[in-house]
C-alpha cells in the first residue's frame, strides 16, 4: 500500500479560493497561500454574527497506546462521510507540533484515504503561526531579561521569573538552563501560555487583554509582575497578528477543513482555536472537532473549559478505539488475537463512555477498523456494546474515504438530535481543590488526591486569587493516574500534585502532577530518520 505521504501527493485539491467562495467566505476575507492553503479573515465574525450555529461533534477516544488509535483520521473520515450523504459539513482541528512530526509520532494530518491537504505543508511550517507564537514568547522573555539588565526598576526578584522560554522542538537537554543572569527553562511551544492564548481569544483586542494579564514574575516584596509593566504588548500583538486568524485546508476529498491553534492536552488545554470552530459553527450545519489524547484529559479540558468560552458545548461526542488498543489496555501488546486480552481492556472504553454519561451529552463508539482485525473479536465486541447499551460503528475511512465511514456519518447525524442535558464537571465558584478533587475522582476514577509541599502551598497562594479560575491538570496521556504504566481502568490510586501556577492570560491554573514534563526528548530512533528528500525536492518516507 502507498504510504500517508504518496496517497496525498498523488491527489490535486480544489482552489482554496473556490472552496472558500463555496463555504460562503468572500473574496475579501481570505488571504491565500497559493492554491492549497490560506488565511481567514475575523471580519468574517462579525458579518455571520447572527446566523444560527451548525451542529457541533466532539471526537476524543480512549486512552492513547504506542499504536495510536486515529482520532485525526476518524474526525475527517466522518466529515468526508458526511459530506458524501449530502450534509454541510466542516472540520476544525489543531495545527500540528514540529515536536512530535520530528519525534515519536510522525505527521498528524489522518491516515490512508481520509487526510488532510497539503500534508508535507501543513506538518512542518504550514502559515507561520508556531513560528510567531514562538517569537512572540521569546520575545517577552527577553524584554524580561532586558529590563533585569538595565536596571530592574520593577524590583523583580530574579529567582522567581515564572515566565520560561519556548521551542517547537522535542529538546531534553534545555528543560533546565543557566543565562548570564539566571537559572531558566524551556517549554515545548505547545505548552506555551501565548498557544493557549491565542487558542482562546476571541478578538484581536481579546488577545492584547490576555497579553497584558500574562503573570511574568514576582518582585522582591512577593507581588505578581505581569507583561503589562514592560510596554511591549503591541509588539507581542503585532507578532501575532496574522496568526490569529484561522487557516483553511480541505480533506482528499475536497471537504472544508479549519486547522488553527495546537496546544497538547496533556500539557495544555487541547483543543483548537476559538476563532476556527466559531467561523465553522457560522458557515457548516455541522461542525467536527477534536480533543487531544483520550476523553479523560482533551474532552474534559473542552468541556469543561472551552466551551465557557465558546458559548455551545457538542451535540454529540464520538469515541474512538480499535481492538487493537483495547486489547493493549488488556495486556496484550502484539495486536495477538486474544478476546481475554479485549474483554480485559473494555474497562477502559467503559469509563470514558461513562464521563460522557456523567456530562450529560449523547456518544457513540467509532472503532477505526483494520482488515486483520478477528472477525470472532469483531463480533465479542458488537455483542458487550449491543448488551452494555453503547451505540457503536466499524469504520474503514482509512482504506475506503467517505464511503467506509457512511454507517458512522448515518449514526451521528441522528445522535445530535437526540436529548442532551449538559452539565460540567465543577462549577466555577468552587474553590481550587475542590475543582481538582472533582476532575481527579469523578473523571480519572482517583481515591482522592496528595500533594506535595511546594503544590500546596503554591496552590493555597493562588485560591486566594485565582479560586474562579477553570482548572487544566498537566497529566499522562497514557493512564487515568499520574503514573504512565497503569493501563486498563481497574485499580486504586490517588493523583498526585507536585507543582502549580497560574496562565493568567489564559484564564485557567494548571497544576501538575507527578512526572509531567513540559519539554519534551526525541526517542532513540526519532521519525526524523525515517523522512528523505529527492534532487528534486520532493519529500518522502514517514510525514
Amino acid at each position: 500500500m502507498k504510504t500517508n505521504l504518496e496517497i496525498t501527493q498523488n491527489i490535486v485539491g480544489k482552489d482554496i479560493n473556490v472552496l472558500a467562495k463555496e463555504i460562503g467566505i468572500k473574496k475579501e476575507e481570505i488571504f491565500a497561500f497559493g492554491d492549497e492553503m490560506a488565511k481567514i479573515d475575523l471580519s468574517l465574525l462579525k458579518r455571520l454574527e447572527n446566523e444560527k450555529d451548525g451542529k457541533l461533534i466532539l471526537v476524543t477516544a480512549i486512552t492513547p497506546t504506542p499504536a495510536g488509535e486515529g482520532k485525526t483520521t476518524m474526525s475527517i473520515g466522518l466529515s468526508d462521510g458526511m459530506k458524501r450523504l449530502g450534509k454541510n459539513v466542516i472540520v476544525a482541528l489543531r495545527e500540528p507540533s514540529l515536536g512530535p512530526v520530528l519525534g515519536m509520532k510522525g505527521g498528524a494530518t489522518g491516515g490512508g484515504l481520509a487526510q488532510i491537504i497539503p500534508r508535507e505543508k501543513i506538518n512542518l511550517h504550514f502559515t507561520g503561526d508556531l513560528h510567531a507564537i514562538s517569537t512572540a514568547h521569546n520575545f517577552l522573555s527577553a524584554a524580561i531579561d532586558n529590563h533585569l539588565y538595565y536596571g530592574n526598576e520593577l524590583n523583580i526578584d530574579e529567582k522567581r521569573v515564572v515566565w520560561p522560554r519556548t521551542l517547537d522542538m522535542n529538546d531534553r537537554n534545555i528543560r533546565h538552563i543557566k543565562t548570564n543572569l539566571r537559572d531558566d527553562t524551556f517549554i515545548i511551544t505547545a505548552a506555551s501560555e501565548i498557544m493557549a492564548i491565542l487558542a482562546l481569544a476571541s478578538s484581536l483586542e481579546n488577545l492584547r487583554e490576555r497579553l497584558n494579564n500574562i503573570l511574568i514574575a514576582y518582585n522582591k516584596n512577593g507581588e505578581e509582575i505581569y507583561a503589562s509593566s514592560l510596554k511591549v504588548t503591541d509588539s507581542l500583538v503585532i507578532l501575532l497578528k496574522e496568526a490569529l486568524k484561522p487557516n483553511l485546508v480541505q480533506t482528499l476529498e475536497q471537504t472544508p477543513v479549519f486547522v488553527h491553534g495546537g496546544p497538547f492536552a496533556n500539557i495544555a488545554h487541547g483543543c483548537n482555536s476559538l476563532l476556527a470552530t466559531k467561523m465553522a459553527l457560522k458557515l457548516g450545519d455541522y461542525v467536527i472537532t477534536e480533543a487531544g489524547f483520550g476523553a479523560d484529559l482533551g474532552a474534559e479540558k473542552f468541556l469543561d473549559i472551552k466551551t465557557r468560552y465558546l458559548g455551545k458545548h457538542p451535540d454529540g461526542v464520538v469515541i474512538v478505539a480499535t481492538l487493537r488498543a483495547l486489547k493493549y489496555h488488556g495486556f496484550e501488546e502484539d495486536g495477538k488475537t486474544s478476546l481475554e486480552a479485549l474483554k480485559a481492556g473494555l474497562v477502559n472504553i467503559e469509563r470514558h463512555a461513562a464521563n460522557m454519561k456523567k456530562f450529560g451529552i449523547p456518544y457513540i463508539i467509532a472503532m477505526n477498523h483494520f482488515y486483520n482485525d478477528p472477525e470472532e473479536e469483531v463480533k465479542f465486541f458488537l455483542e458487550w456494546a449491543k448488551k452494555e447499551g453503547h451505540p457503536v460503528s466499524f469504520v474503514d475511512s482509512f482504506l475506503e474515504g467517505s464511503k467506509g465511514a457512511l454507517d458512522l456519518a448515518e449514526k451521528v447525524v441522528k445522535l445530535v438530535e437526540e436529548e442532551n442535558n449538559f452539565k460540567r464537571t465543577y462549577q466555577l465558584t468552587d474553590d481550587l481543590y475542590a475543582k481538582v478533587e472533582k476532575i481527579a475522582v469523578n473523571v480519572y476514577g482517583a481515591n482522592g488526591v496528595k500533594y506535595s509541599k511546594e503544590a500546596r502551598e503554591k496552590l493555597d497562594l493562588l485560591n486566594k486569587t485565582y479560586h474562579d479560575l477553570p482548572i487544566v491538570i498537566a497529566k499522562t496521556h497514557l493512564s487515568f493516574s499520574n503514573r504512565a504504566k497503569l493501563r486498563g481502568s481497574v485499580y486504586e490510586f490517588d493523583l498526585v500534585i507536585s507543582d502549580a501556577r497560574v496562565s493568567r492570560g489564559a484564564g485557567f491554573v494548571v497544576v501538575l502532577t507527578k512526572g509531567i514534563i513540559t519539554m519534551p526528548g526525541l526517542p532513540k530512533v526519532p521519525n526524523a530518520e525515517k523522512m528523505f528528500i529527492t534532487a528534486d525536492g520532493v519529500i518522502k518516507g514517514r510525514l
